[in-house]
């Protein structure tokens, strides 16, 4: 039987929608570690009487929490039908998500995946998908797009599945994710293919006002205002414990022999870690975690992290555009470390009280 490679696969795949089998139930604790891990403090990530003073029934997750269900079913989905690809060599270049209301504990996920393009330029294939998050009571909570990179070229494929046997996750290796008993036990247990197009339904009103409880005033901002400055520090240590909340176990971010096989300077930071401490950022100067409705990244460069150091992230925003009829803000924000620029284009519309 000709096996496809996974530059074959997912130009087969273009337009067709999957879905996850089971579902996600979003637990206390792990709001409460994930925000630990991405560095944000605000109190309705750790206490229900503050997020009910917000007016939710439960604890709010942090922004980028919802990354570890894309990353679940990310693997899945490489265990199942793109089976050609070395998720060691998979990079993410660009995320955006829309909130139609934040994830709360008790909340069980269910996720639509989508397929929306495929593109090839020399050895790198780039991946586009939709992934659609809603819950047991089918409100649509969040529509997220991730565009992934792959590195397809003989010689890096090579030096990298090489350079990552005995590192990486057991069980994640490219040989043993090609194993036809896990490939068949991936297939009945992680996705389902859907045949009745988008799901449509689900209970949600973009209309509906939710009056923010920000600490910043529509009316005291104007176009070229610029949110304080911050500083985070970032140790091996913390890309290890994201590594595991999230779990995003890329030997790229812990394994100095895996990192220069890539090309890499060092280990480097998740991108997902450096635009979840950049939500973290904004819900520290807003003072309401829910008042972000909508927040991309194209990530540019990556932060090393030294083994003996920590790196330094400086975050940075300004305001970009203001709209008096919906009282929100469009705010552009700048991720650097050591004076390597993070974030290509980032920005984040908030709604204000």
């Amino acid at each position: 039987m000709m096996v496809l490679t996974g530059s074959e696969q997912a130009r087969e795949l273009v337009g067709r929608h999957y879905r996850m089998a089971d579902h996600y139930e979003v637990g206390r604790e792990k709001i409460r570690e994930f925000a630990r891990a991405v560095r944000d403090p605000h109190p309705a990530h750790w206490n229900e009487a503050a997020a009910s003073d917000l007016g939710y029934h439960g604890l709010i997750a942090p922004l980028t929490f919802s990354s570890i269900v894309w990353l679940l079913v990310q693997h899945k989905m490489f265990d199942s039908v793109l089976t050609g690809y070395d998720i060691s060599q998979m990079l993410q270049t660009e995320q955006s998500i829309r909130v139609h209301r934040p994830l709360v504990a008790g909340d069980r996920l269910r996720c639509d995946s989508f397929l929306e393009s495929f593109r090839q330029f020399g050895d790198m294939d780039f991946l586009v998908t939709k992934n659609v998050l809603t819950n047991q009571h089918r409100e649509l909570l969040q529509t997220a797009h991730t565009t992934v990179v792959a590195r397809t070229g003989e010689q890096v494929a090579t030096e990298l599945v090489t350079a990552v046997d005995g590192v990486i996750m057991s069980g994640q290796a490219l040989a043993q994710r090609r194993n036809a008993t896990q490939q068949k036990h991936a297939v009945e247990t992680g996705m389902i293919e859907c045949f009745d197009g988008e799901p449509t339904g689900f209970a949600v009103d973009e209309t509906q006002v939710r009056v923010p409880r920000t600490v910043p005033e529509f009316d005291e901002l104007e176009v070229g205002t610029e949110l304080p400055t911050r500083i985070v520090p970032l140790s091996r240590g913390d890309l290890v414990n994201y590594a595991g909340v999230s779990g995003d176990s890329n030997p790229i971010h812990f394994s100095d022999h895996v990192a220069g096989a890539a090309g890499l300077p060092d280990v480097v930071s998740h991108g997902l870690l450096t635009m979840g401490i950049g939500a973290s950022y904004l819900t520290d100067w807003l003072g309401d975690p829910a008042a972000i409705i909508d927040y991309g990244v194209r990530f540019s460069g990556f932060a090393p992290v030294s083994a003996n150091r920590n790196s330094e992230l400086e975050f940075r925003g300004r305001i970009k555009a203001l709209d008096p009829a919906r009282r929100a803000a469009t705010i552009a924000l700048t991720a650097t470390c050591e004076g390597r620029k993070l974030f290509g284009r980032a920005t984040a519309e908030v709604l204000l009280r």
